[in-house]
C-alpha cells in the first residue's frame, strides 16, 4: 500500500474502516439518529431564549416566563438523553468494530510464513494489534459520529440564522471562510505529524520489547548505559514527533478562538445598531444570535480537534490494513488429509534460499523410510535445520519436490500435515502458563491422565511431581522458572503426547547438563520407537544408533551411511568430525 502522508483525508481507508460497521446496523443507526436529533434539539433553546426575552421578560409575563423556563428544562433533559444515547452507542459500535479488526489482523498474522517474522519487528506487530487498533476505536467514538453531529449542527444553525435575520447571519458568518481556511491548513499539516507519531510509537515498542526479551545479554555484556542512551534517543524522537502536533494545536486554537470572538463581537455591534434603529424588535434576537454563533464556531473548532482523531484513525487504519493486505501466507491448496502417515520422506533435488540468489540447500536428495531414525550432522550453516523447516512447510522451496508417503507435501491439508509432524527445538519456547497447558497447548482432546502416562513412559513424571503444584506449576514467560534441560524435557513430552507420525529433534541435547542429557537420551529412545525420526545433533556420540547418518556441508549432502560405515572412510568428513569431538571429550 502506498504511503498516503500527503493526503489530509484518505477516502479509501475511511470507507474500508466504515465497512466494518455493516454488522452492527441497528446500533450504528441509533448512534447516527441520536446525532441528527441532537443537531435539531440544540436549536430549540436559542429560539426559546429569544421568545423569553422579547415576549415574557420585556412584557413582564411571569406565567409565560415560567412556562418557557420549564420547556427549556425539558429540552435540556431531552438533549442529555440524546447525548447519552449518542455516546453509548457510538462507543459500543467502535469497540465491537475494533474487536473484529483485531481478530482479523491476528488471524492473518497467524498464517504468515516464518520469513515474514524473520524480517519484521515483533514490537511493531504488537503496535499494530494493540495501539493502532485502539486509535481506530477513537476514530468511531470520537471521530466520525462527532464530526457528523457537528457538521449537521453547523448547517442547522446557519439555516436558522438566515431565517431569523439574514443581515445578522451574514455578519455572523463573515469570519467563517477564514476559520475554514485555517482549519484546512491545520488538517493538512497534522496528517504528516500523526504519521510520524505512529512510526515512533512502533519504533519505541519494538526497541523496548527486544531489550526486555534480551535483558540477559544486555546485562552480561554491560550494555545498560549504551542501551539506555539508545532508548533516550528513540524516546526523544517520539517526544519531538508529539511536540510537532502540539505546535500545530497551539497555533490553530488561539486563531480559532480569536476569530470566534471577533464574529460574536460583530453580532453584538451590528445587532445593537439594528435595535437602536428599530429594525430588530428587541434584544432577544441578538442574544439568540450570540448563542447560535457559539454553537456555530464551537463545533468548527471541535471538528478540527475531532478531525485529528479521524486522521489518527485513518493513519492507524492504513498501517493495520497494510499488515492485513500483506500476502505472506503459505499457499493452502492441499486437500489430502494427513490422518495417519507411514512416515516415508523423500527429498528430490530440493533447492531453497532464505534470501534470493543465496541458496542454503543446493539440490539435495534423500530418502527416509517409515520407522527409520536418521541423523543429520554438519557444521553450523550447513542447512540442517532448514530441512525441518521445509518438511513442516514453514517456508516454500525454490525448486524440487518434498514427498511424504509418496505424496507432495503441497497436496496435503497443511493443518493435518503439521499435526502429524512434531518438532523439539534446541531453543524451547514455553508460554507463561502451567506445565500442563504448555504440554497440551490447551488441546482439550488430551487429558491430564494421558499426559501423566506419557510422562511416566519417557521418565519425567517424577521430575514434574517435585515442582510446586506439579502439572499446574506456572513456568512464567518463556519457561524462565525451569532450567534449559527441564524445558527440553517438557518439549519432549509435548511432542510425545501429540502422537506424531514423524518426529524431528533439532539439537535437543546441545545445551544441557549430563544428568538432563541422560534423561533426554532415554526420552529420545522412547519417543522415536516405532516412528520416523530425524535427529539433528552436534554431539555425534548421541546418534551412533541411528539407522542412517546424513552428513551435510555448505548446503550439500557430502556423505551418508551408518556410524560404522562412515568411520571406515579414510579422511571422511564424518570421521574427521567424530575424531575431533572424541579427542575434545577425552581432554575435558
Amino acid at each position: 500500500m502506498a504511503d498516503k502522508t500527503g493526503k489530509a483525508f484518505d477516502l479509501q481507508i475511511f470507507l474500508r474502516l466504515m465497512s466494518f460497521a455493516k454488522r452492527y446496523k441497528l446500533n450504528f443507526f441509533i448512534a447516527t439518529a441520536s446525532t441528527i436529533l441532537l443537531a435539531i434539539v440544540a436549536l430549540i433553546n436559542p429560539i426559546l431564549i429569544k421568545e423569553t426575552v422579547d415576549k415574557y421578560i420585556t412584557e413582564k409575563d411571569s406565567q409565560g416566563l415560567i412556562n418557557n423556563i420549564l420547556l427549556m428544562f425539558g429540552i435540556v433533559l431531552l438533549e442529555v438523553l440524546l447525548r447519552f444515547s449518542f455516546i453509548y452507542f457510538a462507543n459500543w459500535v467502535g469497540q465491537h468494530i475494533i474487536r473484529d479488526i483485531r481478530a482479523k489482523i491476528f488471524r492473518h498474522i497467524l498464517q504468515f510464513k516464518m520469513s515474514y517474522f524473520d524480517t519484521n519487528s515483533v514490537g511493531k506487530l504488537v503496535t499494530r494489534v494493540v495501539s493502532d487498533i485502539e486509535t481506530i476505536a477513537a476514530f468511531f467514538s470520537s471521530g466520525v459520529f462527532t464530526i457528523v453531529s457537528d457538521v449537521l449542527q453547523m448547517f442547522a444553525v446557519a439555516a436558522l440564522m438566515f431565517f431569523l435575520n439574514w443581515k445578522l447571519a451574514i455578519i455572523a458568518l463573515a469570519v467563517l471562510p477564514i476559520l475554514i481556511y485555517a482549519t484546512r491548513i491545520f488538517q493538512q499539516a497534522i496528517k504528516a505529524t500523526f504519521q510520524e507519531v505512529r512510526n515512533q510509537v512502533a519504533n519505541l515498542n519494538g526497541f523496548v520489547q527486544e531489550r526486555v526479551t534480551g535483558m540477559k545479554i544486555v546485562q552480561l555484556f554491560n550494555r545498560e548505559r549504551i542501551e539506555y542512551k539508545n532508548f533516550k534517543d528513540i524516546n526523544d524522537k517520539h517526544k519531538e514527533a508529539y511536540i510537532k502536533t502540539i505546535w500545530y494545536f497551539s497555533i490553530f486554537f488561539p486563531i480559532a478562538e480569536i476569530l470566534s470572538s471577533i464574529g460574536i463581537g460583530l453580532i453584538v455591534w451590528f445587532g445593537s445598531k439594528q435595535i437602536i434603529g428599530g429594525i430588530v424588535e428587541g434584544p432577544g434576537t441578538v442574544m439568540a444570535f450570540v448563542q447560535l454563533a457559539q454553537m456555530l464556531f464551537r463545533p468548527l473548532r471541535q471538528i478540527a480537534d475531532k478531525f485529528n482523531q479521524l486522521q489518527m484513525g485513518i493513519v492507524s487504519g492504513e498501517r493495520v490494513f497494510k499488515v492485513i493486505d500483506t500476502q505472506s501466507s503459505i499457499v493452502k491448496n492441499g486437500t489430502i488429509k494427513a490422518e495417519k502417515l507411514k512416515g516415508n520422506i523423500s527429498f528430490k533435488d530440493v533447492r531453497f534460499s532464505y534470501v534470493e540468489n543465496e541458496e542454503v540447500l543446493k539440490g539435495i536428495s534423500l530418502d527416509v523410510k517409515s520407522g527409520q531414525t536418521i541423523a543429520i550432522v554438519g557444521a553450523t550453516g550447513a542447512g540442517k535445520s532448514t530441512i525441518i523447516n521445509l518438511i513442516n512447510r514453514f517456508y516454500e522451496i525454490d525448486s524440487g519436490t518434498i514427498c511424504v508417503d509418496d505424496i507432495s507435501i503441497n497436496e496435503y491439508d497443511l493443518e493435518t500435515l503439521r499435526n502429524q509432524v512434531a518438532v523439539v527445538l534446541q531453543d524451547v519456547f514455553l508460554f507463561s502458563d502451567s506445565i500442563l497447558n504448555n504440554i497440551t497447548l490447551k488441546n482439550h482432546n488430551i487429558s491430564l491422565e494421558e499426559v501423566k502416562d506419557a510422562a511416566k513412559q519417557i521418565g519425567i513424571h517424577n521430575f514434574i511431581m517435585t515442582l510446586p503444584g506439579d502439572y499446574n506449576y506456572n513456568v512464567k514467560e518463556r519457561g524462565a522458572m525451569l532450567s534449559s534441560g527441564q524445558r527440553q524435557l517438557i518439549a519432549f513430552l509435548r511432542a510425545y503426547v501429540s502422537k506424531p507420525s514423524i518426529l524431528i529433534l533439532d539439537e535437543a541435547t546441545s545445551s544441557v547438563d549430563s544428568h538432563a542429557e541422560q534423561m533426554i537420551q532415554y526420552a529420545t529412545e522412547t519417543i522415536t520407537k516405532g516412528r520416523t525420526s530425524i535427529v539433528i545433533a552436534h554431539r555425534l556420540a548421541t546418534i551412533k544408533q541411528a539407522d542412517k547418518i546424513i552428513v551435510m556441508d555448505k548446503g550439500l549432502i557430502v556423505e551418508e551411511g551408518t556410524h560404522t560405515q562412515l568411520l571406515e572412510k579414510e579422511n571422511g568428513y564424518y570421521k574427521n568430525l567424530y575424531d575431533k569431538q572424541f579427542s575434545v571429550d577425552i581432554a575435558s
